[in-house]
């Protein structure tokens, strides 16, 4: 995956300005924006999904533009085919877990034809949902609501998967566990995939390219393989980096 972002945007909140300024670049299939909350990982990673709106730049996915403020392009959400994973899940409650994952493949009017029902279909049993099928996320426990998330975010055939915190609400052998899972399934998928996160584990089991905020700017990017051909301790470089937004 060829990735190139370079944006600004200035929000506003309770009377304190917050400016990201973000701009990096990778040719890596996996990439991890790292840092420690609040210092502008999520907000680019909403900017890619088309659910922010910088005031300045560009965003660009394999030399397509898909954000481009001086053309005064801006690609709808819907129209990027871009998979997203929010921290929560955002799971519609009302949704059977089948329903939740047809949820974006259906059409505004009428119901799924035969090929996307069964694409539904293959996508439950691959994340092992098919006892869960027509359940509602109420009665999921944090690991089935996070397989059927990524169910419903791969089943358009996305050409990007975002990941925001995915790991973050759940207990430390859960975590373990969906993090192998996760790798699987983007090895089984060959997709590339940019995730959010504030946990160094994260980073040592995904990142190819680490992108490290500070105070919402990109103060940092890593290679992760140079910095352990360097002999060099991946997390430990990662911590000195998070550990200035706090001086």
């Amino acid at each position: 995956m060829k990735f190139e972002l370079d944006i600004t945007k200035s929000m506003k909140s309770g009377g304190e300005e917050f400016l990201l300024r973000s701009e990096f670049f990778s040719t890596d299939q996996t990439l991890v924006l790292f840092g420690p909350s609040g210092s502008g990982k999520t907000l680019t990673l909403k900017a890619i999904a088309g659910l922010l709106t910088p005031d300045r730049g560009y965003i660009k996915i394999n030399g397509e533009v898909i954000f481009d403020a001086r053309a005064g392009l801006n690609i709808p959400t819907r129209n990027r085919n871009i998979g997203y994973v929010f921290q929560d899940y955002a799971l519609f409650p009302h949704l059977t877990v089948r329903e939740n994952i047809a949820f974006g493949l259906k059409p505004l009017f009428g119901s799924l034809d035969a090929p996307l029902a069964r694409r539904v279909e293959e996508l439950i049993e691959i994340f092992g949902l098919g006892m869960l099928a027509g359940q509602k996320p109420g009665a999921l426990s944090g690991g089935q609501q996070q397989r059927t998330a990524l169910a419903r975010a791969l089943a358009p055939s996305p050409k990007l998967l975002l990941l925001d915190e995915p790991f973050s609400a759940l207990d430390q052998p859960l975590r373990i566990r969906m993090r192998n899972e996760l790798a699987k399934v983007l090895k089984a998928f060959d997709i590339p995939m940019i995730m959010v996160t504030h946990d160094s584990d994260d980073v040592e089991k995904f990142a190819e390219t680490v992108v490290v905020y500070r105070n919402g700017r990109v103060a940092n990017i890593y290679s992760a393989s140079s910095i352990l051909d360097a002999g060099h301790d991946l997390t430990e470089t990662l911590h000195r980096q998070v550990a200035l937004a706090y001086e």
